[in-house]
């Protein structure tokens, strides 16, 4: 690997540990399924997070490692996409001894194909010579990438171990529920991954002849709504099946692990998916142009609205209520001021947090004060009515003073 592509590797490491501590360790709060209306699900473990709060909507032992089957995949397109950015690249596949019942894309030995290619050929069908490829593709052999692979959980603070980067059972090789969320969500700030794993096939054009796999993932064949993730099974095992959705503008994850059938992993996963976006609306706490004060003109006995700059929409559970705040107002204004000019902050908070900052600006223009009004305004005030009278008092004083001293001489 050059120094650059080394460097890239690095940024793109940094990056992605700064994105997910934002979001995990940066969420405004985390629910637990206690409800009478969670769904009842086979899997012994599973999770389920709604990605704008970062909360676990539903939980069961989603701490507890276990083997997760070719989910592992999803940590070697990790890896892959942040040392391989370059996605039309192509790598020669190498020869791979599938042993039977393996999951395969049927790439053909020898071809030069793509990374994105590979990416689809290893995630969509769960081709283990797919994976193989670009593990030797990335790191030189597979022992080399998976210690890349080891590398990297640490790095981002996951429990998950790897032995291979297939999903084969072996000693050592677990994770949990809790890890494959947030690979999922390191994964998908790559476009080219959420492109892929919401597709229902894929045409590996790179490959000679090109081959269609289709995604084994069905419930993105069945659901318009489900965009992801990945699937997998072994023995050892059991079925496991990492799954995204997005409806009605709720986005969430889900992960089931250890089911008994395939059947029992699509309905667990679905229902899952769809109690955690039933939970949650989208909402509209603030929205643009709003009046949230009035302040009065210097010089003038007229007042200027002040709005909102800008509409905020957020994602809350069904009976949560947000609240917005107003800092930072001056007492009065004094134009000129255009429209729109700056005069304070909305604040808009969730859970006692404060999650967005809008300008609170004027809502017309601000013109100068007259002379006329200047003069008018300083005559209505007490006190320069007092210092007029005043003055009037010391002339009237100095006029009598005057007119003695005359008749004196």
């Amino acid at each position: 690997m050059t120094d650059q592509r080394r460097r890239a590797a690095h940024t793109a490491r940094v990056l992605a540990l700064a994105a997910l501590s934002a979001l995990l360790l940066l969420a405004p709060g985390v629910a637990r399924a206690a409800d009478d209306d969670a769904p009842r699900i086979q899997a012994p473990s599973a999770i389920a997070v709604e990605l704008s709060t970062g909360d676990v909507v539903f939980g069961r032992r989603e701490d507890v490692q276990r083997g997760i089957a070719s989910t592992t995949k999803l940590m070697t397109a990790l890896v892959a996409l942040e040392h391989e950015p370059d996605l039309s690249k192509r790598f020669t596949v190498p020869a791979y001894a599938a042993s039977a019942g393996e999951s395969l894309a049927n790439l053909h030995a020898g071809d030069r194909m793509t990374m994105e290619d590979l990416l689809g050929g290893m995630l969509l069908p769960s081709g283990n010579d797919a994976a193989a490829a670009i593990a030797r593709s990335v790191a030189g052999s597979i022992p080399a990438f998976v210690r890349m692979m080891n590398d990297r959980s640490r790095e981002i603070g996951l429990d998950a171990r790897f032995r291979n980067p297939i999903g084969l059972d072996a000693p050592g090789h677990h994770a949990s529920a809790s890890d494959l969320v947030k690979l999922t969500l390191l994964l998908r700030r790559f476009p080219a991954f959420r492109d892929i794993v919401d597709r229902r096939s894929m045409t590996l054009d790179s490959a000679s002849p090109a081959i269609t796999v289709v995604n084994r993932n069905t419930l993105v064949q069945e659901y318009p709504w489900v965009d992801g993730v990945k699937t997998g099974h072994t023995r050892s095992a059991g079925y496991a099946l990492v799954g995204s959705g997005r409806r009605r503008g709720i986005s969430v994850i889900s992960v089931v692990l250890g089911d008994p059938s395939e059947a029992a992993r699509d309905a667990d996963s679905i229902a899952l998916l769809r109690y955690a976006t039933s939970k949650y609306r989208r909402v509209r706490p603030l929205r643009k142009s709003t009046v949230v004060g009035r302040l009065p003109l210097r010089y003038r006995d007229t007042k200027v609205d002040i709005v909102a700059a800008a509409t905020v929409t957020r994602t809350a559970e069904r009976s949560e209520k947000l609240q917005t705040r107003v800092i930072g107002l001056p007492r009065d204004v004094e134009g000129p001021l255009r429209r729109g000019a700056r005069l304070g902050t909305i604040e808009v908070l969730q859970r006692g947090k404060v999650v967005a900052r809008i300008p609170a600006v004027t809502a017309t223009p601000v013109e100068a004060a007259t002379f006329w009004e200047r003069l008018d305004d300083g005559l209505a005030r007490g006190w320069v009515r007092f210092l007029i009278g005043l003055g009037v008092v010391c002339l009237v004083v100095l006029a009598v003073l005057v007119r003695r001293s005359r008749r004196a001489r």
